[in-house]
């Protein structure tokens, strides 16, 4: 069986690496507001911070994940409420059309270039027609401000401590422009987007123009 490359990073993320995270999750959380009743899939859910917040507005929610141990953490934080999955996001284990809301924090950047098209395929697919995809992710590019400049050191250090594979990826994600040629592959169209901690994080909502059948 492969290692889990996360089995130590889960019992530390949330007390160091989701305090710095936080500002990005309120600002995400406003540009497509939860609805009772919604149903919502995190990709790459990690320890459930981020579903918490839908699962207590009311949402019916869903998170995947690769690691065992980030897994076993957001179904210890989420209870029987969440239903927390292991798994590829690169093949997901749900129907189309499924849900309301598919999200990607700080997802995409982990993996090898080749499977982050597949990822975001995927989320397209089990997005309901008139969902959203909400992705946010590293901004690539320069920052020129010194908040831009200032926020960037602590995000070398925390990818540098995930692991070389994973500061490759990081590094291979920024190189090839971050989500922007992800989301012209995949043939989403921008309904919102912004900025934040000096330009170092993209934050975008996405909807799908499939057609709609006729009745």
């Amino acid at each position: 069986m492969t290692r889990d490359p996360y089995r130590h990073t889960a019992t530390r993320y949330d007390r160091y690496v989701d305090p710095l995270i936080a500002g990005l999750r309120r600002i995400g959380r406003r540009l497509y507001r939860p609805r009772k009743g919604m149903q919502v899939l995190d990709v790459g859910c990690g320890t459930g911070t981020a579903l918490k917040f839908y699962r207590d507005a009311g949402c019916r929610v869903a998170g995947l994940d690769c690691s065992p141990a980030m897994a076993a953490a957001a179904r210890q934080k989420l209870g029987p409420r969440a239903a927390i999955c292991l798994g590829d996001g690169a093949r997901m284990p749900y129907p189309d059309n499924r849900f309301d809301l598919v999200t990607g924090w700080l997802t995409l950047h982990e993996m090898p270039a080749a499977v982050r098209p597949m990822v975001l395929a995927e989320m397209v697919r089990v997005t309901r027609d008139t969902g959203r995809i909400l992705l946010v992710d590293y901004r690539a590019g320069a920052v020129r401000t010194i908040t831009g400049r200032l926020g960037r050191l602590p995000i070398l250090f925390f990818e540098i401590m995930a692991g070389r594979n994973h500061f490759r990826h990081y590094r291979d994600f920024l190189r090839r422009g971050g989500l922007q040629p992800l989301i012209i592959g995949a043939q989403l169209t921008v309904e919102r987007q912004t900025s934040a901690v000096g330009g170092n994080f993209r934050l975008t909502l996405l909807r799908l123009d499939r057609p709609v059948p006729m009745a």
